[in-house]
Protein backbone atom coordinates (compact mmCIF):
# COMPACT_ATOMS: atom_id res chain seq x y z
CA UNK A 1 0.00 0.00 0.00
CA UNK A 2 1.16 3.66 -1.03
CA UNK A 3 2.06 5.66 2.32
CA UNK A 4 -0.15 8.54 2.63
CA UNK A 5 1.20 10.92 5.23
CA UNK A 6 -2.41 13.39 4.86
CA UNK A 7 -4.28 13.47 7.61
CA UNK A 8 -7.18 13.79 5.25
CA UNK A 9 -7.02 10.53 3.53
CA UNK A 10 -5.57 8.87 6.56
CA UNK A 11 -9.07 9.75 7.90
CA UNK A 12 -11.04 7.87 5.00
CA UNK A 13 -12.27 4.42 5.68
CA UNK A 14 -9.76 1.68 3.72
CA UNK A 15 -12.50 1.18 0.60
CA UNK A 16 -12.19 5.03 -0.13
CA UNK A 17 -8.63 5.58 1.00
CA UNK A 18 -7.74 2.92 -1.42
CA UNK A 19 -10.18 4.30 -4.51
CA UNK A 20 -8.84 7.83 -3.60
CA UNK A 21 -5.09 6.67 -4.08
CA UNK A 22 -5.67 5.11 -7.03
CA UNK A 23 -6.25 7.94 -8.90
CA UNK A 24 -3.32 10.35 -7.59
CA UNK A 25 -0.03 10.78 -8.67
CA UNK A 26 2.80 11.96 -6.81
CA UNK A 27 4.26 15.35 -7.62
CA UNK A 28 6.96 18.18 -6.84
CA UNK A 29 5.80 20.54 -4.75
CA UNK A 30 8.19 23.80 -6.28
CA UNK A 31 9.21 26.87 -4.23
CA UNK A 32 7.06 29.69 -4.98
CA UNK A 33 5.05 27.71 -7.77
CA UNK A 34 1.56 29.14 -8.22
CA UNK A 35 -0.95 26.31 -8.14
CA UNK A 36 -4.22 28.12 -9.07
CA UNK A 37 -5.18 31.86 -9.62
CA UNK A 38 -8.36 33.24 -8.30
CA UNK A 39 -11.55 33.22 -10.46
CA UNK A 40 -9.57 30.59 -13.08
CA UNK A 41 -10.74 26.74 -13.21
CA UNK A 42 -9.49 24.16 -11.21
CA UNK A 43 -7.37 21.96 -12.99
CA UNK A 44 -6.40 19.78 -10.03
CA UNK A 45 -6.34 19.11 -6.16
CA UNK A 46 -3.52 18.66 -3.85
CA UNK A 47 -2.92 16.53 -0.79
CA UNK A 48 0.55 17.54 0.38
CA UNK A 49 2.38 15.11 2.22
CA UNK A 50 5.38 16.96 2.88
CA UNK A 51 5.54 20.77 2.14
CA UNK A 52 3.02 23.60 2.86
CA UNK A 53 0.58 25.89 0.29
CA UNK A 54 -0.06 29.72 1.24
CA UNK A 55 -3.40 30.16 0.08
CA UNK A 56 -3.07 34.57 -0.76
CA UNK A 57 -6.02 37.19 -1.19
CA UNK A 58 -4.93 39.72 -3.92
CA UNK A 59 -6.61 43.66 -4.52
CA UNK A 60 -6.09 45.25 -7.06
CA UNK A 61 -2.93 43.97 -7.93
CA UNK A 62 -1.25 44.48 -4.64
CA UNK A 63 1.29 41.95 -3.73
CA UNK A 64 -1.52 40.62 -1.31
CA UNK A 65 -1.86 39.18 1.92
CA UNK A 66 -2.10 35.18 3.61
CA UNK A 67 -5.73 33.89 4.20
CA UNK A 68 -4.45 30.52 4.80
CA UNK A 69 -2.33 27.75 5.10
CA UNK A 70 -2.21 23.52 3.36
CA UNK A 71 -0.12 21.27 4.53
CA UNK A 72 -0.04 17.51 4.90
CA UNK A 73 -3.76 18.38 7.16
CA UNK A 74 -5.78 19.07 3.99
CA UNK A 75 -5.91 19.88 0.67
CA UNK A 76 -6.00 22.64 -1.92
CA UNK A 77 -9.21 22.44 -4.16
CA UNK A 78 -11.17 21.94 -1.78
CA UNK A 79 -14.03 24.07 -3.05
CA UNK A 80 -15.03 21.21 -5.54
CA UNK A 81 -16.51 19.39 -2.46
CA UNK A 82 -19.45 22.71 -2.96
CA UNK A 83 -19.84 22.04 -6.75
CA UNK A 84 -17.30 25.43 -7.37
CA UNK A 85 -15.15 24.77 -9.88
CA UNK A 86 -12.84 28.38 -10.14
CA UNK A 87 -10.29 28.85 -7.23
CA UNK A 88 -11.78 31.41 -4.66
CA UNK A 89 -7.85 32.53 -3.92
CA UNK A 90 -4.13 33.13 -5.26
CA UNK A 91 -2.24 29.45 -3.83
CA UNK A 92 1.41 29.23 -4.05
CA UNK A 93 3.48 26.96 -2.70
CA UNK A 94 5.25 28.28 0.15
CA UNK A 95 7.68 25.35 1.34
CA UNK A 96 8.73 22.65 -1.07
CA UNK A 97 7.81 19.35 -0.61
CA UNK A 98 5.60 16.47 -2.12
CA UNK A 99 2.00 16.08 -2.45
CA UNK A 100 -1.22 14.14 -4.57
CA UNK A 101 -2.15 15.23 -6.99
CA UNK A 102 -5.57 14.58 -8.72
CA UNK A 103 -7.16 16.05 -12.09
CA UNK A 104 -10.69 17.62 -10.99
CA UNK A 105 -12.90 15.30 -13.43
CA UNK A 106 -11.86 11.91 -11.51
CA UNK A 107 -11.71 13.54 -8.07
CA UNK A 108 -15.75 15.04 -8.85
CA UNK A 109 -16.41 11.23 -9.62
CA UNK A 110 -14.99 10.16 -6.81
CA UNK A 111 -16.54 12.80 -4.34
CA UNK A 112 -19.66 12.02 -5.65
CA UNK A 113 -19.28 8.27 -5.08
CA UNK A 114 -17.74 8.71 -1.50
CA UNK A 115 -19.80 9.98 1.49
CA UNK A 116 -17.03 9.95 3.60
CA UNK A 117 -14.89 11.86 1.23
CA UNK A 118 -17.98 14.17 1.18
CA UNK A 119 -18.39 14.69 4.75
CA UNK A 120 -14.26 14.98 5.97
CA UNK A 121 -14.09 18.06 3.11
CA UNK A 122 -17.48 19.48 4.51
CA UNK A 123 -15.69 19.65 7.44
CA UNK A 124 -12.36 21.06 6.30
CA UNK A 125 -14.12 23.74 4.39
CA UNK A 126 -15.45 25.23 7.55
CA UNK A 127 -11.88 24.65 9.13
CA UNK A 128 -10.16 26.37 6.28
CA UNK A 129 -13.31 29.38 6.72
CA UNK A 130 -12.51 29.77 10.55
CA UNK A 131 -8.70 29.70 9.73
CA UNK A 132 -9.35 32.86 7.11
CA UNK A 133 -11.66 34.57 9.64
CA UNK A 134 -9.25 34.45 12.24
CA UNK A 135 -6.44 35.61 10.21
CA UNK A 136 -8.41 38.21 8.76
CA UNK A 137 -8.95 39.09 12.58
CA UNK A 138 -5.41 38.68 13.51
CA UNK A 139 -4.53 40.97 10.78
CA UNK A 140 -6.51 43.75 11.92
CA UNK A 141 -5.85 43.65 15.79
CA UNK A 142 -2.42 42.08 16.77
CA UNK A 143 0.57 43.35 16.65
CA UNK A 144 3.21 42.33 14.16
CA UNK A 145 5.11 40.20 16.64
CA UNK A 146 2.31 38.25 17.99
CA UNK A 147 1.21 37.66 14.02
CA UNK A 148 4.83 36.71 12.81
CA UNK A 149 5.00 34.31 15.60
CA UNK A 150 1.36 32.72 14.83
CA UNK A 151 2.94 32.58 11.33
CA UNK A 152 5.94 30.79 12.16
CA UNK A 153 4.12 28.47 14.55
CA UNK A 154 1.68 27.37 11.42
CA UNK A 155 4.86 26.97 8.88
CA UNK A 156 7.37 24.85 11.71
CA UNK A 157 3.95 22.77 11.96
CA UNK A 158 3.73 22.10 7.99
CA UNK A 159 7.50 21.97 7.87
CA UNK A 160 8.05 19.20 10.38
CA UNK A 161 11.28 20.39 11.19
CA UNK A 162 12.84 23.14 13.03
CA UNK A 163 14.30 24.83 10.42
CA UNK A 164 13.01 26.20 7.16
CA UNK A 165 13.56 28.69 4.47
CA UNK A 166 11.69 32.08 4.56
CA UNK A 167 13.03 35.65 3.28
CA UNK A 168 12.34 38.91 4.82
CA UNK A 169 10.35 40.02 1.35
CA UNK A 170 8.61 37.06 1.66
CA UNK A 171 7.62 37.42 5.43
CA UNK A 172 6.05 40.89 4.58
CA UNK A 173 4.31 39.49 1.28
CA UNK A 174 2.50 36.99 3.35
CA UNK A 175 1.77 39.42 6.55
CA UNK A 176 0.58 42.07 4.99
CA UNK A 177 3.79 44.45 6.16
CA UNK A 178 6.55 46.75 5.01
CA UNK A 179 10.09 44.42 4.69
CA UNK A 180 11.43 46.64 8.09
CA UNK A 181 8.84 45.72 10.22
CA UNK A 182 9.15 42.55 9.60
CA UNK A 183 12.79 42.68 10.13
CA UNK A 184 12.13 44.60 13.58
CA UNK A 185 9.97 41.52 14.76
CA UNK A 186 11.97 38.90 13.46
CA UNK A 187 15.13 40.86 15.29
CA UNK A 188 12.94 40.92 18.71
CA UNK A 189 12.20 36.98 18.49
CA UNK A 190 16.09 36.41 17.99
CA UNK A 191 17.02 38.52 20.64
CA UNK A 192 14.52 36.62 22.97
CA UNK A 193 16.33 33.50 21.93
CA UNK A 194 13.14 32.13 20.33
CA UNK A 195 14.11 31.84 16.59
CA UNK A 196 18.18 32.12 14.94
CA UNK A 197 17.68 33.42 11.55
CA UNK A 198 20.53 33.72 9.31
CA UNK A 199 19.89 34.29 5.29
CA UNK A 200 16.78 33.08 4.98
CA UNK A 201 17.28 30.38 7.25
CA UNK A 202 14.69 30.09 10.45
CA UNK A 203 15.87 27.99 12.93
CA UNK A 204 12.79 27.30 15.23
CA UNK A 205 15.09 27.39 19.02
CA UNK A 206 12.06 27.57 21.58
CA UNK A 207 9.26 26.07 20.48
CA UNK A 208 7.05 27.24 23.82
CA UNK A 209 8.59 30.58 24.07
CA UNK A 210 7.04 31.19 20.69
CA UNK A 211 3.87 29.97 21.45
CA UNK A 212 3.54 32.03 24.28
CA UNK A 213 4.89 35.19 22.37
CA UNK A 214 1.85 34.19 19.39
CA UNK A 215 -1.07 35.97 19.41
CA UNK A 216 -4.34 33.32 20.45
CA UNK A 217 -5.06 32.84 17.00
CA UNK A 218 -2.49 29.79 16.93
CA UNK A 219 -4.38 28.01 19.31
CA UNK A 220 -7.68 28.54 18.56
CA UNK A 221 -7.01 27.97 14.53
CA UNK A 222 -5.34 24.26 16.24
CA UNK A 223 -9.18 24.13 18.72
CA UNK A 224 -10.94 24.11 15.89
CA UNK A 225 -8.76 21.52 13.30
CA UNK A 226 -8.91 19.02 16.62
CA UNK A 227 -12.21 19.62 17.57
CA UNK A 228 -13.52 18.67 13.92
CA UNK A 229 -11.14 16.44 11.90
CA UNK A 230 -8.04 15.13 14.16
CA UNK A 231 -10.13 14.38 17.87
CA UNK A 232 -8.50 11.40 19.85
CA UNK A 233 -10.39 8.59 18.45
CA UNK A 234 -9.40 9.42 14.75
CA UNK A 235 -5.94 9.14 15.70
CA UNK A 236 -6.38 6.37 17.41
CA UNK A 237 -7.84 4.81 14.27
CA UNK A 238 -5.46 6.15 11.89
CA UNK A 239 -2.78 4.44 14.14
CA UNK A 240 -4.61 1.49 14.39
CA UNK A 241 -4.41 1.37 10.75
CA UNK A 242 -0.68 2.29 10.50
CA UNK A 243 -0.01 -0.90 12.36
CA UNK A 244 -2.63 -2.92 10.77
CA UNK A 245 -0.34 -2.18 7.52
CA UNK A 246 3.22 -2.59 8.94
CA UNK A 247 2.22 -5.96 10.21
Amino acid sequence: MKAVENHLIELLPARDRARLLAICEPVELVLSEVLCEPGKPTRHVYFPTRGYISLVALVDGSPGVEGGMVGREGMLGAQLALGVLTAPLHALVQGSGTAWRIATLPFRRELARSPALRRGLHRYLYVLMAQQATSAACLRFHLIGQRLARWLLMSQDRAHCDSFHLTHEFLAYMLGMRRVGVTAAASALQRSGLIEYHRGEIRVLDRSGLEAAACSCYATSQQTYNDLLWPGEARQAVCASKQTVQS
